[in-house]
């Protein structure tokens, strides 16, 4: 009798635990695993082709972007000059998730920079976004006239063409402001490059 009770009782645990298990911790074991592997599975992202890409100032001068015309830019500078001091904001156009972080590492003029960003909402859209003092010594690697090279994290090797126009935005920058603004130092560029033979 006793052995029979028994029986039955593990019998009902054996039938009771896995019920149990799959009404609360079920659902909740699903629900973490959805939004611990969020993200993990994207597809990583060709290189951009930027053969005809270009660097343009935005209207009010505190910003330069690097991209084809009339589409979304593959980078963009932002210097904020209302900070104290000001500060440059990088942004690597390229989705990202809420939560997301990484290091962006930028080669160019004989420098190697890794600058941590963040995933940011940028005009509407969650974008890679990081920001670091206008006097920042990792910013050397867009004070030079040569090719960079940016690469985020799934997001492919961007190739930024050579010009002085990253240069000359960042020392803009360091001043404060002070200098000439953005516009007439891409004019000036401008005229340089064309110059040329």
């Amino acid at each position: 009798m006793i052995r029979r009770t028994a029986c039955r009782l593990s019998l009902l645990a054996l039938i009771l635990i896995p019920a149990a298990c799959g009404s609360d911790g079920e659902g909740e074991t699903s629900r973490f695993t959805r939004e611990q592997t969020r993200g993990n599975n994207d597809p990583v992202l060709p290189s951009p082709d930027t053969s005809g890409a270009s660097w343009t100032v935005s209207a009010d001068g505190q910003s330069i972007a690097y991209g084809d015309k009339d589409a979304e830019p593959f980078l963009s500078l932002t210097c904020r000059l209302r900070d104290d001091p000001p500060r440059m904001a990088i942004v690597r156009h390229v989705a990202a998730r809420p939560g997301q972080q990484a290091l962006f590492p930028v080669i160019g003029n004989g420098a190697i920079s890794r600058f941590k960003v963040d995933a940011a909402l940028v005009g509407g859209k969650w974008r890679w976004q990081g920001a670091v003092a206008a006097t920042d010594p990792q910013l050397s690697v867009f004070s030079g006239p040569r090719t960079i090279e940016a690469t985020l994290p799934g997001g492919g090797t961007l190739v930024v063409g050579a010009s002085r126009i990253p240069a000359e935005f960042v020392r803009w920058c360091r001043a404060g402001g002070a200098m000439q603004r953005a516009q007439r130092i891409e004019q000036a560029v401008g005229a340089l490059d064309t110059s040329r033979p």
